[in-house]
């Protein structure tokens, strides 16, 4: 469907991954995208308005309109959202971190955009998984993000090495994330479980001043002490 020119255009505008200055990881064209935008859909409606502020101290908090979308929104609510998209004003659309629509719940709305024939267009600003890919050292061609991998102890070992399996035989990285205050148990496991061979490369807080990228073997991993408690990380594994 071509993009109707009386529609709004949907903006995905990216945030900042942490407390740090956001014009050291973010463009001039968000600044300037912020400037004229007054409604959002966002993730959390306070560290949305934390967000605008910083990157314009001058914009007024009153005139915005915000809209939450998270795993307790009901579908029903989404074209509510992008109302203001159909009477011709345009939107943006904010994750909690990094890049809307990646990880992100956010990624529901653009779809109803392309739906609706409204314009998307996103802005260049930090992910986490592509900056902890592009870190790592391991193989940028061919790569699978598969988020959360399951909680229960069998299932989750289970996974590890069925990752581990298929980063072997198609030389491909496998990158995952868990809840942060669940990382150190995780890391726990993937040490106990993987091949001392496979490669490991652990990215915390990325962007952000106490920054740890690392890549490693597993059997080097079990000389380190690292707490990685509460502190958002990206883990990659590779058997080559």
């Amino acid at each position: 469907m071509k993009p109707n020119t009386l529609l709004g255009k949907l903006y995905l505008i990216p945030t900042t991954m942490g407390d740090c200055d956001p014009m050291d990881v973010l463009p001039q064209t968000v600044k300037r995208t912020i400037d004229f935008i007054d409604h959002y859909i966002v993730e959390n409606d306070k560290t949305a308005r934390k967000s605008i502020k910083e990157v314009n101290p001058d914009k007024k908090q009153s005139e915005l309109v915000l809209f939450t979308l998270n795993k307790r929104t009901e579908v029903k609510e989404h074209l509510d959202f992008i109302k203001p998209l159909l009477e011709g004003k345009n939107m943006g659309l904010m994750s909690e971190a990094g890049c809307p629509g990646v990880a992100d719940p956010g990624a529901v709305i653009v779809k109803l955009a392309h739906e609706k024939g409204i314009q998307v267009i996103p802005l260049v600003g930090p992910s986490s998984i592509l900056l902890a890919m592009m870190a790592s050292g391991m193989n940028g061609q061919s790569f699978t993000f598969h988020g959360y991998l399951p909680i229960e102890k069998d299932e989750k070992k289970a996974s590890f090495k069925s990752l581990e399996r298929i980063s072997f035989e198609q030389n491909q990285s496998q990158i995952f994330i868990e809840t942060p205050y669940r990382n150190n148990k995780l890391l726990e496991d993937l040490l106990q479980t993987l091949n001392p061979e496979t490669h490991l490369c652990i990215a915390t807080d990325i962007t952000l001043p106490t920054e740890y990228i690392k890549t490693k073997k597993i059997a080097a991993w079990k000389k380190e002490t690292i707490d990685l408690h509460k502190r958002p990380t990206i883990f990659i594994i590779h058997k080559m």
